[in-house]
């Protein structure tokens, strides 16, 4: 895994809980917090600072993966604004995941092993992601696409009706948005 989640991790968390909550999820999982953005580590290093983020927060660890996923966007829309500012809805940015921001992430991270997605686009009203990685974060997925339809103002509903973690063969994740977040509509 890039080091590049690694800093958002630690950015999300400082934001919203401050330093003194970092030192503690790092002494949990008996981190040094020394990591570089294009450096690699091994995944398990995420799952220990998610589980000691769980102890330290008390909550589920697919909670914390998700709410990390979410408030990551706004760091990475800042970051990368060229991944987000072509599109106007979710739908479309989500579509760029396989052909532009993927491929776009590993020519910045050389190294990084980005999940595989089959995109059905199929209906209007739904978007289809099968999502398939070694490393079962499709809740971190969940939280990256909720955080996306956030930052387009909209809200995303998330049927997840097969799962890698409940031993299907693929995540698919069913996604429904509403748009004008605003005004509820």
């Amino acid at each position: 895994m890039k080091g590049i989640i690694f800093n958002l991790l630690e950015e999300v968390v400082t934001q919203r809980y401050g330093a003194d909550a970092w030192d503690d999820i790092l002494a949990g999982a008996q981190s040094d917090g020394v990591f570089t953005s294009l450096g690699s580590y091994e995944d398990d290093h995420f799952v220990r600072l998610v589980g000691s983020a769980s102890s330290r927060l008390h909550l589920p660890a697919d909670f914390v993966i998700r709410w990390f996923g979410t408030n990551a966007v706004p760091l990475l829309a800042k970051k990368y604004p060229g991944f987000f500012n072509k599109h106007n809805h979710t739908r479309s940015f989500l579509l760029t995941i396989n052909g532009i921001i993927h491929p776009e992430v590993r020519k910045l991270y050389p190294g990084a092993d980005t999940p595989d997605f089959d995109v059905d686009a199929s209906s209007p009203d739904m978007l289809a992601l099968g999502y398939y990685s070694k490393r079962k974060f499709c809740a971190l997925a969940e939280g990256l696409i909720t955080g996306a339809a956030d930052h387009y103002g909209e809200i995303v509903s998330i049927h997840h009706p097969t799962c890698m973690r409940r031993g299907d063969a693929a995540c698919r994740l069913e996604l429904r948005f509403v748009q004008d977040k605003a005004h509820g509509a």
